[in-house]
């Protein structure tokens, strides 16, 4: 039996979910839990747009208090907390720097009084307490900031979540083994009604191109940005969704690249920003912050967009030197934020989220606007009341505030991949990945490596991905497309290249050993190296141009990190 399916024929429900975002994944497996018959339906993958361009951070809120939105903040620093303990395969502690900067427009000891405020706040919080660092200390850890002219600082200890595809991915896992049934690539065509409302949805077939009725009492619309354009499915209706782009970028180490994460202040319009140490050895810089009215489908960061960020970034570590040319990739989407008519300054939209209840002819359907990962699984709680309410339930407290995910190991981390490695008939590299990255479903890849020679073959040198991961996805992970697979399942498509070199090869283990078609495969090839190119990849650049890219410099800072900034 596989672990996750994305495909069945379903006539009735007791809830549909639009969307399989990061929201939808959370009142999914909610509503699961509660024992509620659940459909989950999305037009592309798991976690495939929204979801998939974040910071990465498990934000403890620190960054609301400055706007006194004190239970946004209480509340992220419990969903932190329930991350941390629940999901520490993937969730991890995050140690950040804030430089305290002259001419910066939150003074120093403004910093300092949020930074005590917020512990004071989070007196029972599973992490460190946040601290003052001078400049001796400055000058030992982060000597390229004390280069640039800072003096002081503080550490605000926070989480991230490095992989949020597997995440997600476990989100889905956990769903579906409690009942749920999930759909991808299954576009939704229209709403059905009854006399006194919405009454389901209609759905298009990925296999058979068929429109399908979907009966179901209460339908939450949790498609993100394109919550507007579901409501539009039912006729004329109130803008909800007023969408701000944001932008990462993703470079190699440079010269003076941090240990840890650095949340500093943008010199050209003072909007916070990080560098933050990322994946397998990578940084991520971001972000951007922009009003947003163009198409939300395919979103590309611009020249304007680069250079604002490795302005900053440059301004703040001045060793770096980085250019353009030093960027492996990017990626840009928009948050799915409310509404603010004639908005000039995005970031003081709220980043708290509602769930609003339609009304009249419109009656059974909710939607949800805005949300994050840190507070996820609080929004699908909040939406299960909602829904209980909506069809006369009574309320219970929620599983998920205990729940381990499921790629959890039961005795921990270390222990697990220690034992993972010791017992385990592949390579030492190999072995430690899939600990690392699949958390105790690296016994099932395992499995299948077994069966074939070449499945233990690695397809991906960078990241040491193997040939069984491909065949998991598709066989046991719902895997539809090569952009399933690489992007969202095994996250080769993380490393330097977006997985353009691996491609060729992975299509083919595919072919060979989960059941793919070389037409299909061949189409796959096709649509992937034509899907991201949204991610602006140095390398296709290179082969668009027919010469090898240029190598960025990748430069070991050397920094020594006391022990726990890591």
């Amino acid at each position: 039996m596989s672990t996750l399916s994305t495909y069945a024929e379903p006539s009735t429900a007791d809830v549909v979910v639009i969307g399989a975002g990061i929201n939808g994944l959370a009142i999914t497996r909610e509503a699961a839990r509660r024992g509620l018959r659940v459909v989950m339906i999305d037009r592309d993958d798991i976690a495939a747009r929204t979801s998939a361009i974040s910071t990465r951070l498990i934000h403890g809120g620190l960054k609301y208090l400055e706007r006194f939105e004190v239970p946004l903040v209480l509340e992220s620093i419990r969903e932190r907390d329930v991350l941390l303990r629940s999901a520490p395969h993937l969730v991890r502690p995050y140690p950040m720097l804030i430089p305290f900067s002259r001419g910066a427009s939150r003074p120093g000891w403004m910093l300092s009084c949020g930074l005590m405020l917020h512990d004071i706040l989070a007196f029972r919080k599973k992490l460190p307490w946040n601290r003052i660092v001078f400049s001796k200390q400055l000058q030992r850890n982060w000597p390229a900031v004390a280069e640039g002219g800072v003096k002081w600082g503080g550490v605000f200890q926070d989480a991230h979540v490095p992989v949020t595809e597997r995440f997600a991915m476990e989100l889905a896992i956990d769903s579906a083994r409690h009942g749920a049934q999930i759909l991808t690539h299954t576009p939704v065509v229209t709403m059905l009604h009854n006399g006194s409302g919405i009454a389901g949805v209609v759905y298009r077939d990925r296999e058979t191109g068929d429109e399908r009725e979907l009966r179901a009492r209460v339908v939450v619309n949790s498609a993100g940005p394109w919550v507007d354009e579901v409501l539009e499915l039912d006729g004329a209706h109130d803008r909800r969704i007023g969408p701000t782009k944001g932008s990462h970028l993703i470079v190699d180490a440079f010269s003076g690249a941090p240990r840890t994460c650095i949340f500093f202040e943008s010199p050209d319009d003072q909007r916070p920003m990080f560098v933050l140490p990322w994946h397998d050895g990578k940084y991520m810089i971001g972000t951007t912050d922009l009003p947003y009215d163009e198409s939300i489908d395919e979103i590309v960061i611009n020249d304007d967009e680069i250079a604002y960020l490795l302005r900053a970034v440059n301004r703040l570590l001045p060793s770096a030197g980085l250019t353009a040319d030093d960027v492996l990739w990017s990626y840009s989407g928009v948050r799915p934020l409310p509404y603010v008519a004639d908005l000039s300054d995005p970031s003081s939209v709220t980043r708290d989220s509602d769930i609003v209840e339609h009304t009249g002819t419109a009656r059974g359907l909710m939607s949800v606007i805005g949300g994050k990962y840190t507070t996820h699984r609080a929004l699908g709680e909040e939406a299960l009341r909602h829904i209980e309410t909506a069809l006369g339930m009574s309320h219970r407290r929620s599983g998920t505030r205990t729940a381990m995910f499921p790629g959890a190991p039961p005795a921990g981390v270390r222990e697990f991949r220690q034992q993972f490695a010791a017992t385990s008939v592949l390579t030492d590299r190999s072995a430690l990945r899939l600990a690392s990255v699949y958390g105790t479903f690296a016994w099932r890849i395992e499995a299948i490596a077994e069966q074939h020679a070449e499945l233990r073959e690695v397809v991906d040198e960078e990241s040491g991905a193997i040939a069984a991961e491909l065949v998991y996805a598709v066989r046991e992970e719902g895997a539809v497309t090569l952009e399933d697979v690489l992007l969202r399942r095994t996250t080769i498509a993380l490393g330097s290249d977006v997985a353009l070199a691996c491609a060729p090869r992975a299509v083919e283990i595919l072919v060979a050993h989960a059941g793919w078609s070389r037409e299909y495969a061949s189409e796959e090839l096709a649509r992937y190296r034509s899907a991201v190119r949204r991610f602006a990849p140095r390398a296709l650049a290179g082969d668009a141009s027919g010469t090898e890219p240029r190598r960025s410099r990748r430069t070991e800072t050397g920094t020594h990190v006391e022990q726990g900034e890591r």
